[in-house]
């Protein structure tokens, strides 16, 4: 009796970019970890001198943690979202920060958009469509054309870097970003889902996911 050996061949194709309409879902980071982020492709690369991201957000900590992290050649804090419970949010532009006082953080959904303007350095801070009072920052400086964007962690170098301890452990969402400055109506209608990103837009979403991020139904 002959006995026959088949030879499978597996083709393993490695993880590529994914674009998705991700209307109605969420990234869920599940636990504290060095390891699970977003990467974000913008389809905008250029050097921008006006930026506006607004993005959703939900968790319980109550450690400093990032939700947006944009990293540049030499510049691993070009555009950072960092907070600190229970009542500071700290924006990093090319390095310089900015600290904004919050009313203290509740249980419950967080629309935050942050609009950076280089011809005049003026800061806005938007938290469920109210604006806290301007601040200035880096007028006259540019962000690189050379980005790295990260959901979920802080870089420390251009694409890596990352500190567990700063790690979101929570639900992001609605993630939109545009190289002009919003007015107060676009930042409403970006608020109720009905204005979305030039730059990064979470309709039609370039991601990578990386390590144990899960995308699920937004409740």
């Amino acid at each position: 009796m002959e006995l026959s050996v088949v030879v499978v061949l597996l083709l393993v194709v490695p993880v590529s970019l994914a674009q998705e309409d991700l209307e109605g879902k969420v990234f869920v980071f599940p636990k504290e970890t060095n390891t699970d982020h977003v990467i974000l492709r913008p389809t905008i690369t250029r050097p921008l001198s006006k930026v506006s991201v607004c993005l959703r957000s939900y968790t319980d900590l109550s450690r400093h943690y990032t939700t947006f992290s944009l990293a540049t050649p030499g510049k691993d804090n070009a555009f950072l979202f960092f907070l600190e419970p229970p009542n500071t949010f700290s924006m990093f532009i090319n390095q310089e920060e900015t600290n904004f006082k919050m009313y203290p953080e509740t249980l419950d959904w967080r629309h935050t958009c942050v609009i950076w303007d280089s011809d005049t350095g003026v800061v806005q801070l938007w938290v469920n469509g109210k604006l806290y009072p301007r601040r200035g920052s880096m007028k006259g400086s540019s962000i690189a054309a050379e980005t790295s964007i990260v959901l979920g962690q802080d870089q420390d170098s251009i694409g890596g870097g990352f500190d567990s301890k700063q790690s979101m452990v929570g639900e992001i969402g609605d993630v939109h970003m545009w190289d002009y400055i919003l007015t107060s109506e676009d930042v409403q209608k970006a608020f109720y889902g009905d204005f979305h990103g030039n730059v990064i837009n979470w309709k039609s979403l370039v991601y990578e996911i990386k390590g144990g991020v899960l995308i699920q139904p937004k409740l």
